[in-house]
């Protein structure tokens, strides 16, 4: 496979402190390489590096001559006022391509990414959907390499598989940040981490997360071996210098050097060792009451569009409870009715006596001047937690804040750090039952896995929005889907629930010709010619559906999307078998109108 873009012994520092030193990493065609690592650890930066957005410290990049780019920042914003459409053809017309193009290749683009209306406002758009957007304005360029950075952390459980697909089956290499461990199991074929605990800040795996983890382990394995061989001869170097050798002969001198040499990379070694991870545990009342909030017959909705309707459902001290669906479908609004927040327009909501809830908001509600420091003790220099007072330079520490951090201001906090303040100070309030909307967003693996664990080790209940599909797999013990049109099922797992939404998305058949037994009065109410193409229908539809699947996986085709004629034609081919399948219900539903 051609190389694309390689970088040659890369670095880039803030400050004094170095983010990431000499790395040297290459894209080849085809190449989907999943990039992770803590918080800080310089992820976005270097995707910007090798994007060419900035410039590193030192070291190069190099891309290969008439290499197209394309990057989907974190946060995807569009000015007021423009839609969908206007939106993507500003991106053609900055991408140079020519203006007989456009509606082609806006509509292929678009309709792959999911769009239906085309002039809906763009700066109106959930956040779902104002990232499938960016996504597709991206894939409008005709990139050679598509760079992504986080764009899970927006999309709803069906918009994440909808980018795993796209990714999977396209002819791009891409590069992507990703937290969510289910996605970097099934898009990339390499793995690459950022992490102080290797010796070059640096580890590249091919193949999938499980691979990765296995090498991993391998790799952290030797390691303490190394660490454990270097700190023996270290102790019978020190035993030797305590002797007091004359430094004036020359191997006593050279020795003593080596084991200067010894003590500083066994220092090194330790230092990349230490653990750094999150002390996160909720406080629980201790509440014996086993039923905690029960719903009865509860209805809400906005206008004329129910979120759900008739839903019983009773949440019971150890009960985790996922909530999922796509974005707009009532996942937060649930949340508000059972904080008590707002009122069910129809039905009862009761909560336990003296019942304690602790709410988490997707929306990250942080004052950005004030700093770290009172963020996370605002009544003084100290927190209450467990009964024990303790310095908020040590509670700062638990959630891997530094002592200079203290007196910065929130607003120059990353994602990541910002919703570890927001965990912390959710920590210090006893509950009977958590409300966690969106937790994870920003948050890195080693703060996931550490949330999981303290989630499942909380005796109190759960209720949970989140769209990290291992999360809910490891914590929930069930899972409500909403439709968002007014169901709501209640699942064992996520699984189910996929399978569930997957089974819906099936066209359904229409109902089976009428039986023998009613042959005769269909004979009077149809003539002979409708009678035989009565017949025929549910065939005819089966045969258009198929046709009309097929010209929609063409439109997906790379070679197709690279021709703007055949793009066209095949979009215009596509839209007729659509014409087909729609005239044939129709008449299916004409010719049973007659016999009914």
């Amino acid at each position: 496979m051609a190389l694309l873009l390689n970088t040659r012994a890369v670095a880039k520092s803030y400050s004094a402190a170095p983010l990431f030193t000499g790395i040297s990493l290459s894209i080849q065609e085809g190449d989907r390489l999943g990039l992770i690592g803590p918080n800080g650890s310089g992820k976005s930066t270097l995707l910007d590096i090798m994007a060419g957005r900035i410039e590193p410290d030192s070291g190069e990049v190099v891309l290969r001559k008439r290499t197209q780019l394309a990057y989907v920042a974190q946060e995807s914003q569009f000015p007021a006022g423009l839609s969908i459409r206007a939106v993507m053809r500003q991106t053609l017309q900055e991408a140079g391509v020519p203006t007989a193009d456009w509606p082609a290749r806006e509509a292929a683009t678009l309709g792959r990414a999911g769009f239906e209306d085309f002039e809906a406002e763009a700066a109106a758009l959930s956040g779902g959907w104002r990232k499938r957007l960016a996504i597709a304005q991206a894939l409008a360029r005709d990139p050679a390499i598509l760079f992504l950075d986080e764009p899970t952390n927006h999309l709803d459980l069906a918009g994440i598989e909808w980018l795993e697909k796209l990714l999977r089956n396209s002819a791009f290499a891409s590069i992507v940040i990703s937290h969510d461990r289910y996605f970097l199991e099934n898009v990339p074929n390499a793995i690459a981490e950022l992490n102080r605990i290797y010796k070059d800040d640096f580890f590249y795996v091919p193949g999938n997360y499980s691979a990765f983890l296995e090498k991993k382990a391998e790799y952290l394995h030797a390691q303490a071996k190394h660490q454990d061989a270097l700190e023996n001869r270290v102790r019978t170097e020190m035993e030797w210098l305590r002797r007091g050798p004359k430094a004036r002969a020359t191997k006593a001198k050279a020795r003593i050097d080596k084991a200067r040499e010894l003590i500083a990379e066994l220092g090194d070694a330790r230092e990349r060792s230490r653990s750094q991870s999150t002390d996160l545990e909720f406080q629980a009342t201790g509440r014996r009451t086993k039923r905690l909030i029960h719903l009865e017959g509860v209805s809400y909705g906005f206008g004329t569009k129910p979120l759900f309707k008739n839903l019983d459902f009773t949440v019971t001290t150890g009960m985790r409870v996922g909530l999922v669906g796509a974005n707009g479908s009532g996942k937060t609004t649930l949340l508000r009715l059972l904080r008590g927040e707002i009122a069910p327009l129809e039905g009862r909501i009761e909560r336990a006596d003296g019942l304690r809830m602790v709410y988490f908001d997707q929306i990250r509600r942080l004052d950005p001047d004030i700093t770290l420091r009172r963020a996370l003790a605002p009544e003084g220099d100290s927190v209450i937690y467990r009964d024990r007072a303790i310095h908020v330079a040590s509670w700062a520490d638990r959630f891997l804040f530094s002592n200079e951090q203290l007196n910065q201001p929130v607003g120059k906090l990353s994602g990541g750090e910002r919703a570890r303040v927001l965990i912390a100070a959710l920590m210090l309030d006893p509950a009977d039952v958590l409300l966690l909307d969106e937790p994870t967003n920003d948050l890195d693996i080693p703060t996931l896995e550490i949330l999981e664990e303290s989630l499942l080790e909380f005796p109190g209940a759960l209720v949970l929005v989140t769209h990290d599909r291992y999360l809910l797999d490891r914590v929930s013990t069930v899972v409500l889907g909403l439709d968002g049109q007014g169901e709501a099922e209640r699942f064992a797992d996520y699984s189910q629930w996929d399978l569930w939404q997957a089974e819906r998305k099936q066209p359904k058949p229409r109902a089976a010709p009428t039986p023998e037994a009613e042959a005769p009065s269909r004979k009077k109410k149809l003539s002979y010619l409708d009678t035989r193409e009565y017949e025929s229908m549910e065939t005819r539809i089966a045969q258009a559906e198929e046709i009309l699947a097929a010209k929609r996986a063409a439109l997906e085709d790379p070679a197709v999307m690279k021709d703007g004629r055949l793009l066209e034609q095949t979009y215009q081919d596509m839209q007729e078998a659509q014409m087909a399948v729609d005239q044939l219900y129709d008449r299916w539903a004409e010719l049973e109108a007659k016999i009914n």
